[in-house]
């Protein structure tokens, strides 16, 4: 009798998918790391099922190398409950005819457990575990939610980056450039930002108005802006950015009392301007990390 269990976790965006195969012991109790798979992203929203059943069987399926994995626990962007059971059952199929390749098995050998969830569940359960908490998603998009320990409990709609997304990568582009060429930002800081982006105000125009895409071009901006978040006026837009986010997304949660955790590039990168942030809207900072996929193996196999 077999005293371990395989198990897939897996954290996809709408780029790439990472996938943590981990081995749990149960004799003695410990957890290994086997390896790190990487697909392209999988949303449902975006991708049909064709599409999403390619990927699994031609990328992800030839790095299992036919081994059997007992649970398989993905979380992603797209990951709408209308979606999960298309999500869980092309997991599941594919899972199955891994193993029935590899064992020469005229009968499927399914998988004991499937799920597939939200990467704002994702975050949550990385983020706070099995304790209660507000957890947040700062990256390209924002979100967040109130989490009592195992679901979401609230969710503010964050809106998409036209009508919101406070707090994300893109409306940190927005409002910078929105300050660069309103006089808010000093020239120099402007040629600097022209000289070494290759762009003119006719270029930004362009890329935010008449290319696809615009909230990626606006999220790549951070870099340039973190690389001078040492000047006021710059470190002022990323706290407002922040406060922003606090007070139209968190606030209407009204729990105050709860650790403020994040989860995403911005946040992980802008952690002092958020910690300020915080301190400004009555909160107290809880982890930041720059991907959920520790924090998601870390979850599962407390009950491993």
């Amino acid at each position: 009798m077999n005293n371990h269990t395989t198990i897939l976790i897996a954290d996809s965006g709408s780029t790439k998918t990472d996938w943590a195969l981990v081995t749990s012991y149960l004799a003695p109790r410990t957890s290994y790391l086997e390896k790190l798979l990487h697909t392209q992203g999988i949303n449902p929203v975006h991708q049909d099922e064709q599409t999403i059943r390619h990927i699994l069987n031609n990328e992800l399926k030839p790095q299992l190398d036919g081994l059997p994995v007992a649970a398989v626990y993905f979380y992603g962007s797209g990951v709408r409950p209308t979606e999960e059971p298309l999500m869980q059952r092309l997991l599941q199929e594919t899972l199955a005819t891994s193993q029935q390749a590899s064992m020469q098995q005229e009968v499927p050998a399914m998988a004991v457990e499937v799920e597939a969830h939200s990467d704002l569940l994702g975050a949550a359960r990385a983020l706070c575990g099995r304790h209660e908490g507000l957890a947040c998603i700062l990256g390209t998009g924002a979100n967040s939610c109130l989490y009592n320990g195992s679901e979401i409990v609230s969710n503010t709609p964050p809106l998409g980056y036209v009508l919101g997304d406070e707090g994300s990568g893109a409306v940190l582009g927005i409002r910078f450039l929105n300050a660069l060429y309103k006089g808010v930002l000093t020239d120099a800081v402007r040629r600097e930002f022209e000289d070494e982006q290759g762009l003119s105000l006719a270029d930004v125009i362009n890329r935010v108005y008449r290319q696809p895409m615009p909230n990626r071009f606006l999220a790549s901006l951070s870099p340039f802006i973190h690389a001078r978040r040492h000047l006021p006026a710059l470190n002022s837009i990323v706290v407002e950015n922040f406060r922003l986010f606090l007070q139209r997304n968190v606030n209407p949660y009204g729990r105050h009392d709860l650790p403020l955790a994040a989860v995403g590039s911005v946040a992980f990168y802008y952690q002092e301007q958020l910690a300020q942030a915080a301190a400004a809207e009555g909160y107290t900072l809880g982890h930041i990390e720059r991907t959920p996929l520790q924090g998601l193996v870390n979850y599962h196999l407390v009950t491993q």
